[in-house]
């Protein structure tokens, strides 16, 4: 059974994703691909090419930093970035998919821009995590982005009464990681029982 798993910026999808492993689901984080990616030196000729030759640093690797500042303050150029990474992305899911074809497991996918990008239709079931805005924001900065960022960050991405509307499975990340985990592995569990069932 393959899930998407969604939400906005410093709404808590990494630690989620970290409980399903936990639990015992076959796990890709988007963020470690995008990571991956941008090491390669044909994806960074492609990254070069929208944002321009100063995003490469003397050892040859990209400025993580200065490429957010660019896409979050030009919305061109960020679409653009997305149209190069996304393919990319969803080809190396893939590759991981048919390495595991057979077996009886959930894979859960994180996909920070699933409804913004249509990408729901290839999944058999979306869950969004959620938070405020406010608690939102205070996780970015506690990670070191300023509070101007943040919001830039937010506003790039659907509004999260929309993803949540979208989605099929919802998990309220307000509160304490125990609660988080309690949803999760309730989540967990009832999706077992589908693919048992199915």
């Amino acid at each position: 059974m393959l899930i998407a798993l969604t939400g906005n910026y410093g709404m808590g999808k990494s630690y989620v994703l970290s409980v399903f492993r936990e639990l015992g689901a076959i796990v890709l984080d988007s963020d470690e691909i995008v990571d991956r990616l941008l090491r390669d030196k044909d994806v960074i000729a492609g990254v070069k090419e929208i944002l321009g030759e100063t995003i490469e640093k003397e050892d040859g690797s990209v400025d993580k930093r200065l490429i957010a500042k660019q896409i979050f303050d030009n919305s061109t150029l960020r679409k653009k970035l997305e149209v190069l990474l996304h393919g990319l992305v969803f080809d190396e899911i893939q590759k991981s998919l048919l390495k595991i074809k057979g077996k009886k497991r959930l894979v859960v996918v994180e996909v920070p821009l699933l409804f913004e990008g249509g990408y729901q239709v290839g999944f058999d079931t979306t869950i969004t995590v959620y938070t405020t805005q406010k608690a939102a924001i205070e996780r970015l900065m506690k990670t070191g982005i300023s509070r101007s960022n943040a919001l830039k960050r937010l506003k790039v991405q659907l509004p999260i009464q929309i993803k949540k509307k979208k989605a099929d499975y919802l998990i309220d990340n307000n509160g304490s990681k125990q609660k988080t985990f309690r949803q999760v592995e309730q989540i967990y569990m009832q999706l077992r029982e589908e693919m048992r069932k199915g």
